[in-house]
């Protein structure tokens, strides 16, 4: 194989991960501005927020780097997706900027404090809602003629990227309560445990709803999982996800278990975006286009991997590095400044 094919597979592997770690670390974070209106007071919304405060900020790197790895290596799938999705992807960094600056304010607010905790969940909410319907207008399939996107700003709107807004949205308050099983103790964690059982079920319903839609869209996801043999070596994952959707279940009921929960959720998004991974592979916009045919010259990739080569190493240092320091769990008098 030459660098034309090897390439762009590598790069297609690259970015996947930063998403994926985007979606693992960030998506406990917009969790906690999800259930920010179950805290029983604003004492209780600082503990929450005082979890994530010292990491939460290093956690949108993973973004940058996959948004600005697709926009280097595939330039044509950005091209087509920026144009096609302009409007939630619009909309999610705008509730990304105002979780940031809500996040920062409220800790030095004094009479606006509710007014912030209030900014913090809506931007949470909305930011979550529309990384959803981006991934369901994605997995839907985009209208594509010559490599030529033929809808118009609203082409994405539809009931799938609607159902899958909503299931991240609930995905993501779960990944936020497990993560305060994990980091609190006391009121907040038994508030916590109390949120997680039925968001277990919503989730994993969601999830459900989700795979069963699959085969009315023209995506050829289906198509990928059951052409000749590959049902055969594609079925671990759905088998591992209901079995892990059991071991979470299980874990939630279990209440000397702090640290399970969380990590069987992390594995739960994990196997629901392998799924992903393997039904739209090779295409990186649904239904059509592939990697191959929206890579940039091997030469740009082959440079640009010599600096992702040193990049990539060092966001997983200081990423270990800043959640092995602030392990363990975050008293409610921990401050923020």
């Amino acid at each position: 194989m030459d660098l034309q094919t090897v390439l762009p597979v590598i790069w297609f592997g690259v970015i996947g991960f930063g998403v994926l770690m985007y979606v693992l670390l960030d998506g406990f974070v917009l969790g906690l501005g999800i259930l920010a209106p179950f805290a029983e007071d604003e004492a209780q919304l600082d503990h929450m927020m005082n979890t994530a405060a010292p990491i939460w900020d290093g956690n949108e790197t993973w973004l940058v780097l996959g948004g600005a790895g697709l926009l280097a290596a595939f330039p044509k799938a950005y091209a087509l997706l920026l144009s096609a999705l302009y409007v939630p992807v619009l909309l999610m960094l705008i509730a990304l900027i105002f979780r940031g600056v809500a996040f920062e304010f409220r800790f030095k607010a004094r009479r606006a404090k509710r007014f912030w905790g209030a900014a913090f969940a809506l931007g949470s909410m909305l930011a979550a809602f529309a990384q959803g319907v981006i991934l369901g207008a994605l997995v839907e399939g985009m209208p594509l003629e010559a490599g030529r996107y033929l809808g118009g700003a609203f082409g994405w709107f539809g009931p799938f990227p609607m159902l899958t807004g909503i299931a991240v949205l609930f995905g993501y308050a779960l990944l936020g309560s497990t993560w305060l099983v994990l980091k609190t103790e006391g009121a907040l964690q038994k508030n916590a445990r109390v949120l997680t059982r039925p968001l277990v079920l919503v989730v994993v319903a969601f999830m459900g709803l989700v795979s069963a839609w699959l085969p009315f869209l023209d995506s050829r996801i289906m198509a990928r999982w059951f052409e000749g043999a590959n049902v055969l070596w594609l079925a671990p994952v759905p088998l591992l996800a209901l079995a892990n959707a059991l071991l979470l279940w299980r874990a939630v009921m279990d209440q000397g278990r702090d640290a399970r929960p969380f990590v069987l959720t992390l594995c739960f998004f994990a196997l629901g975006f392998a799924g992903l991974v393997l039904g739209v592979w090779p295409n990186i916009v649904p239904p059509a286009l592939t990697i191959w045919e929206a890579a940039s010259p091997p030469s740009s990739q082959g440079f640009l991997l010599v600096g992702i080569a040193f990049l990539l190493p060092a966001i997983l240092g200081y990423t270990w590095w800043s959640y092995s320091v602030f392990k363990g769990k975050v008293a409610a008098d921990a401050g923020y400044h």
